[in-house]
């Protein structure tokens, strides 16, 4: 199969030779750790991909790029990483996928914004859950093999402190912000809309991410609990995962709480699976990623009818999607795929553009990498690939946390503020260690 990493133009990344020369890689199968999160030993910029305890945990930079905005800020990104790997001396022992050279990413979700950023860890850990676990060491010419990998765990440092205060938008303005779209909606300008506002949080000393990252993978084991350049969380939305020409997703629009006990659960469920507001939200996201993948796929299979997934303090309609890549098709690696996809409906509206112009006028604030795709990448191309949700971008003692929903012609603005304030609550109480 072709390299998808091959022949792009020229971009603002950053090459390999400036990292003093080409990076050596080396994977190596270990026996099963447990929790990789427990395993990251310092308490600076962590790199976390896991679910149900498997999947990728790392620390360290041997190289990073980032990138300017511009809606080519993907293959940008696929040109560097191609960059490094072209270079790089990779012998990877444990032939796992997500062993060999690895890159995490996160990209802004407007294609307008500067920030979108790519870092190959100096030490990953990684578990496939079946009990099969390697460590993949980096380093440049002259430094000595990563012996980080065996370094001893520091000790937590807890959250402390903590205060709030309103971002961009207060709630009063938010709910305004939804009466607007609301209108617009009405008016034929557009069919849906996902609007987002942001909240801060300050502590009392720099936070240890760490902490936050245990705390959400503890709490929300069927989210993909991720951390890339200080933007961490946990979503519960795959927005596409390549391993060679199988592909998948996971399509997330509709949301209600979850009951006080299994009678009123399961009540909200049946009025979730019934509402013709949220069904409508959700087939827009539906279509949205079918239009893309489609073409892609000599084979696509979508559930016909959403199903409800459960997480501790919400219920989504969620739609699994599975498809194998046609020929041609597979020689596109899942940055690309992120790209094609990228914003879905989900996360941006429909008609998309005329989704995004409303966005950049009504919510008042840069979102930065909220919404966008967050994951990591090899150099095959195999990878996986979520939506930044449920998530906060953490800097020293500051953490902005983010939350959005979907509006619709029969969207209410109450509803629609309680909706962010539920989703704010898994960043929250990583913050606060609050139930």
């Amino acid at each position: 199969m072709a390299k998808p990493y091959g022949n792009q133009r020229d971009t603002h990344a950053r090459a390999a030779g400036d990292y003093g020369g080409p990076l050596t890689v080396r994977s190596t199968p270990v026996p099963d750790p447990g929790s990789i999160l427990d395993r990251v030993p310092v308490p600076g910029e962590t790199f976390s991909w896991v679910r149900h305890g498997a999947g990728l945990a790392g620390w360290g930079e041997a190289a990073r790029v980032t990138i300017p905005a511009g809606e080519d800020r993907f293959t940008a990104g696929e040109k560097w990483l191609r960059e490094i790997a072209d270079s790089a001396d990779v012998a990877d022992e444990a032939g796992c996928r997500g062993s060999g050279l690895v890159a995490f990413g996160s990209f802004t979700f407007d294609s307008t914004c500067d920030g979108s950023v790519l870092v190959v860890p100096r030490v990953l850990i990684g578990r496939d859950g079946r009990g099969g676990a390697w460590v993949t060491t980096v380093t440049r010419p002259g430094e000595d093999e990563a012996a980080r990998a065996g370094e001893p765990v520091q000790e937590l440092d807890e959250p402390s402190g903590i205060s709030w205060h309103d971002g961009s938008l207060s709630a009063m303005q938010h709910e305004q912000a939804v009466a607007a779209a609301v209108r617009r909606i009405s008016g034929g300008e557009l069919r849906k809309v996902v609007l987002a506002r942001d909240l801060f949080a300050s502590a009392d000393r720099p936070l240890d991410q760490r902490v936050l990252l245990r705390r959400l993978a503890d709490r929300y084991p069927d989210c993909y609990t991720f951390a890339c350049a200080g933007l961490l969380g946990a979503t519960p939305e795959l927005l596409i995962s390549r391993d060679g020409c199988e592909v998948s997703s996971l399509v997330l629009a509709g949301t209600m709480p979850r009951g006080a006990g299994a009678e009123e659960d399961a009540r909200i469920a049946r009025e979730l699976l019934g509402s013709a507001k949220d069904n409508e939200e959700h087939a827009y996201a539906v279509s949205s990623l079918r239009e893309v993948l489609e073409p892609l796929c000599e084979e696509l299979v979508i559930a016909p009818h959403p199903q409800v997934l459960r997480l501790p303090n919400l219920q989504h309609l969620g739609t699994p999607v599975r498809g194998r890549l046609r020929a041609g098709g597979g020689e596109r690696g899942s940055l690309a795929l992120a790209a094609a996809l990228h914003p879905t409906a989900a996360v941006g509206g429909t008609p998309t553009p005329a989704a995004v112009e409303v966005i950049r006028e009504l919510e008042s604030m840069d979102r930065d990498r909220y919404a966008g795709p967050v994951g990591w990448t090899d150099a095959e191309g195999n990878g996986e690939w979520g939506i930044a949700l449920r998530c906060a971008q953490v800097e020293g003692a500051q953490a902005r946390l983010f939350a959005g929903g979907g509006i619709v012609k029969d969207s209410d603005p109450a509803t629609e503020l309680a909706e962010t304030q539920i989703k704010f609550r898994p960043m929250r109480t990583a913050l606060e260690q609050a139930d």
